[in-house]
């Protein structure tokens, strides 16, 4: 059953604005706004998508005079080439759009800044670790790293080759629980298509992870926490969020996320900049489950 994922645009769309999408699609999902009335552009990755979209609406609506924010949220990998490349082709559609803020994973901003890309970056947001995603009433019942091992669980992971950065997250923190434990989970790392027990994303492990347990492919996803929570919000009758582990605990691997500008940012990409380093865009963020990276 394709996921039916609400709109996330920065402006609001009419209730009867003419619309081409399909529900579960990666093809387009993760682009939004109008690329050719939006003042300012974003590049960003995906893994905070949700907090991202509430903090671009409310500096447009805090901004009217940008017109609109066209900002795409995909795996870093994505976002890097394009912006270097000056366009990304989306199917059959060519966007020729440069970003005036960049936003991903604090050591790819680092790189960017070092090339010369980007302005020094700057710590957003945090996540509070890893988590499992299952299907509403956990019917496999999995309920520790124990059950992932289980011969019968199929476990659903990020991409090691298109989304690294995700998976290698992801299972930096599975082997150290697992070695704690003396549980084997050397399956994970295994080439895609290698065990019958892992079934990796294709592209954008975000939007796939709920779908593959919607369509019964996988019985459990491990995610950043912020990503379940998502879901289970989104689709309450259709996700349970199981945790990993405890609060705190030093085996979880963190996702920390930069922003930066690229070149002068523009008119409005400084004060984006500034805008999302504030205390209300601090608020939403921990509204979806990310702490502020200070």
């Amino acid at each position: 059953m394709p996921l039916n994922w609400p709109y996330e645009g920065a402006t609001p769309l009419a209730q009867d604005a003419p619309r081409f999408a399909q529900a579960g699609s990666n093809i387009c999902l993760d682009f939004h706004g109008d690329p050719r009335a939006s003042r300012l552009v974003v590049f960003s990755d995906g893994n905070h998508h949700m907090a991202l979209a509430d903090a671009l609406a409310a500096f447009r609506q805090r901004h009217p005079s940008v017109n609109d924010v066209f900002y795409a949220t995909t795996p870093p990998r994505v976002v890097e080439h394009a912006m270097k490349a000056g366009f990304l082709a989306v199917g059959h559609l060519c966007l020729s759009v440069v970003p005036h803020v960049f936003i991903g994973p604090a050591p790819l901003l680092e790189r960017l800044a070092r090339e010369g890309r980007i302005s020094d970056p700057r710590p957003l947001a945090a996540s509070r670790g890893i988590v499992m995603l299952v299907r509403k009433g956990n019917p496999s019942r999995i309920a520790s790293i124990a059950d992932l091992a289980r011969e019968d669980v199929r476990l659903f992971l990020s991409n090691p080759s298109t989304e690294s950065v995700s998976f290698q997250a992801y299972a930096t923190t599975l082997q150290r629980l697992a070695a704690r434990q003396g549980i084997d989970m050397s399956f994970i790392d295994r080439p895609p298509g290698a065990s019958s027990r892992v079934v990796f994303g294709e592209c954008i492990h975000h939007r796939e992870a709920p779908q593959c347990l919607a369509d019964d492919r996988a019985d459990v996803a491990v995610v950043f926490h912020h990503l379940a929570l998502r879901y289970t919000r989104v689709f309450p009758e259709m996700f349970d969020l199981v945790p990993l582990t405890g609060d705190g605990d030093p085996d979880q691997a963190i996702g920390r996320t930069a922003i930066a500008r690229v070149g002068d940012g523009g008119e409005w990409g400084p004060r984006l900049v500034e805008f999302m380093l504030g205390e209300e865009v601090a608020r939403m963020y921990r509204e979806h489950g990310l702490d502020p990276a200070r």
